[in-house]
């Protein structure tokens, strides 16, 4: 019998792991003994810190990288021929989004494996539920840009997609390091009215969740810390018709 490809959230911040992966999520991690890994180091450092019972030496760890390579992946899926489950973890929150392990999963699926999703922490999903914002119609935009002029076009193209007809709320990332300068550049890019989610250490002991209006965010202007973030944003809607 064939195993399974298991798609094994770990935690995206310090706490506990069992304060944000469900039992079932880290039993079986805790079970498996083959994984693919986009940072070997961060897979062996969560194992440890659930317990998993075997000597992290003897486990199968193969690092695939941030941009796995296409022509490995049928030879790292080897072990389900053989009847072995294999777990793949990203460094932080859900494999195959907004990280690696798609890829891994479309090459299962073709092969007729089964994929099996586990519940765990993503945090542009748990942002956005906090968030206020429309969370039916939402788009993940990844890294914006960094050189100018193609960041502020794109806030501006972002901030015009979310709003009115197409309310679509737009959720991206930034690398910690720059949070304070994608908040500077999104008060100069947005309109007055637009909103701004900001999301920081989510799970973690300095979480911190708000929405605000760029009129309010210029008025407190914050210092933000260099913590892992979600940035969002959406422009003001038409009110809703009334029936008569």
């Amino acid at each position: 019998m064939a195993g399974c490809l298991f798609m094994l959230p770990v935690p995206i911040s310090d706490s506990p792991a069992k304060e944000s992966l469900p039992a079932l999520t880290i039993e079986t991690a805790k079970r498996l003994d083959y994984f693919l890994a986009e940072n070997a180091k961060s897979a062996r450092a969560f194992l440890k810190k659930i317990g998993h019972p075997k000597p992290i030496a003897e486990l199968s760890i193969v690092e695939i990288g941030h941009r796995p390579d296409p022509a490995q992946v049928k030879s790292w899926l080897a072990p389900l021929a053989a009847g072995h489950d294999i777990g793949i973890v990203s460094e932080a929150g859900c494999p195959g989004i907004a990280d690696p392990g798609a890829q891994v999963a479309q090459k299962a699926q073709e092969m007729n494996y089964q994929v099996r999703p586990l519940v765990g922490p993503c945090s542009m999903i748990l942002a956005l539920m906090a968030s206020g914002m429309d969370g039916q119609n939402f788009r993940f935009c990844g890294y914006l840009p960094i050189k100018e002029p193609e960041r502020s076009k794109t806030i501006k193209d972002l901030d015009k997609r979310s709003t009115f007809g197409s309310g679509e709320t737009q959720i991206f990332i930034e690398t910690p390091y720059r949070n304070n300068q994608m908040l500077k550049d999104l008060l100069a890019s947005c309109s007055p009215q637009t909103r701004v989610l900001i999301g920081m250490d989510i799970t973690g002991p300095e979480e911190f969740i708000k929405t605000k209006t760029i009129e309010q965010w210029k008025k407190e202007n914050p210092e933000l810390p260099k913590l892992p973030s979600i940035f969002g944003i959406l422009g003001p809607q038409k009110p809703a018709r009334r029936n008569r």
